[in-house]
């Protein structure tokens, strides 16, 4: 199935203006926006953080899956989708993200 139609299948994200990625100890690594160009990906994080509870390599395999035809493209060019390469190195290095969820209206730094 393509991206675009992976998409309609999950929750919807009008209510966050935002993800932050955490790493171990807490520190912001990543902020995925509700804004054009990222919110097909603030929906696939919000989603696997929802079904897993982390990006954890298994929820990376998954949201690889989700990503479809970006994921080949990404796997082909290396820097085009940061946040499609962070699943990548996830799963072949290891690791885990914990997600904290910013909603429309709070600050997003």
């Amino acid at each position: 199935m393509a991206f675009a139609d992976n998409l309609k299948q999950l929750p919807k994200v009008s209510h966050l203006a935002a993800l932050q990625l955490l790493d171990a100890d807490g520190a912001v690594i990543a902020t995925i926006e509700n804004k054009p160009g990222q919110a097909g990906s603030l929906a696939v994080y919000n989603h696997l953080a929802q079904l897993h509870g982390a990006i954890t390599p298994e929820a990376a395999k998954k949201g690889l899956e989700l990503y479809a035809e970006h994921a080949v493209d990404a796997q082909a060019n290396p820097g085009k989708h940061p946040n499609i390469d962070r699943l990548v190195t996830l799963v072949t290095a290891g690791g885990r993200f914990r997600v904290k969820q910013v909603f429309a209206g709070d600050d997003v730094t």
